[in-house]
């Protein structure tokens, strides 16, 4: 794909959007969700492509909304929620929009956009948007802290063996932070293992790596030093969720505090799953009908978490990969169409028709 795919981005693409031929594709498939995970903050700076690449201009998501509505048909949340409950019929190239983990610029950017093109959104945020101060989230929290870090082979404590303690607990953790490579792969590879422990456990662990890295107590002050950087790294609080719903936008789940699910004690999973839905209702006043995985891949979400969510009472779950026209459509692995930040118009077209996927299903000898 090294070599296929900036010529699939800009030349095969383009042309297949150009011909209508994405568009009557998509007339083979019921129903397509995107997901997007925020809008840049205006007067935002870019300072790591790859941490901010989830997240897209403002420029960026207009153009696909006027698309969107120019060639498809923009569901509401409620609509789907009919379809999956009442199994009431969706217009044909129906497309839903979510938007994952619920930072602050999904209300102070993207809202507005939404609201002047007439659109509405499913947000799943974090359980932990349902307290009154705004924190981070966890993981990147911790890559930014990483980045911080001096140049160096590190020993980082282990978690212990107290409540949340998973596999390896008490093992110490050799880092390697030379490049920016090397911090991303340290970095993943903690999210994987600090994923088998709660959030004080998590907590405690980042404040030893802080001072085993020496680093100030205000190391991160940077990120929410002005209404860019708040709006950038931020999670929505309680009233600013609130304010996200009175402008006629929908919430969901995405767990308590987004760890990769598959690597937790049933125990532990079940919390985060059912003790979120719980805390949000309370929060905004109204029922919690659906479920977005964190990380939502293959390798964070097994048929454990998809029979929890069920047994949570909600009537559907969100994957994050799969997604766009003619997928196969499981009520509690519903797949989404990532939108990332270089995604072209035509590129995230040939996304939304299920032309990328059926075409890289063929490259790789799987089944579409």
């Amino acid at each position: 794909m090294i070599v296929v795919s900036p010529i699939l981005k800009r030349v095969v693409y383009p042309w297949l959007a150009n011909s209508g031929y994405l568009r009557r594709r998509a007339d083979g498939g019921a129903f397509c969700v995107l997901t997007y995970h925020g809008v840049l903050p205006a007067g935002y700076e870019v300072g790591d492509p790859q941490q901010d690449a989830s997240l897209v201009s403002a420029e960026n998501l207009r153009a696909q909304l006027q698309l969107l509505k120019e060639c498809y048909h923009v569901v509401s949340p409620d609509e789907v929620r009919d379809w999956v409950v009442d199994g009431k019929e969706l217009p044909e190239r129906a497309v839903l929009l979510t938007c994952d983990d619920g930072l602050r610029n999904v209300l102070t950017d993207m809202t507005p956009i939404l609201r002047e093109e007439g659109v509405s959104c499913l947000f799943f945020v974090l359980g932990v948007s349902a307290a009154d101060n705004s924190q981070m989230l966890w993981f990147e929290e911790l890559y930014l802290l990483l980045r911080a870090a001096p140049a160096g082979n590190y020993v980082l404590d282990g978690l212990g063996d107290g409540p949340g303690a998973g596999q390896g607990a008490g093992r110490e953790m050799t880092v390697e932070l030379q490049d920016r490579t090397q911090r991303r792969s340290a970095w993943w590879n903690l999210v994987k293992t600090l994923s088998q422990h709660d959030q004080p456990a998590r907590k405690a662990f980042s404040e030893r790596s802080r001072m085993r890295f020496g680093l100030p107590d205000q190391w991160n002050a940077e990120y929410t030093s002005s209404a860019a950087q708040r709006g950038r790294f931020g999670l929505l609080n309680r009233d600013e969720l609130r304010q996200l719903v009175d402008q006629g936008m929908s919430v969901g789940s995405h767990t308590l505090n987004h760890p990769m699910l598959s690597q937790q004690t049933s125990e532990m999973a079940w919390k985060e799953i059912s003790e979120s839905r719980a805390l949000l209702e309370d929060a905004i006043g109204s029922p919690i009908w659906a479920l977005a995985y964190p990380f939502g891949d293959p390798e964070s979400v097994t048929t454990r978490e998809m029979q929890m969510a069920e047994q949570a009472g909600f009537q559907c779950a969100f994957m994050n990969v799969g997604g766009g026209f003619g997928a196969s459509l499981p009520v509690f692995a519903l797949p989404r169409v990532h939108v990332g930040a270089d995604m072209s118009l035509a590129e995230f077209e040939a996304h939304l028709s299920g032309f990328h996927r059926h075409f890289r299903s063929r490259l790789s000898g799987a089944t579409p």
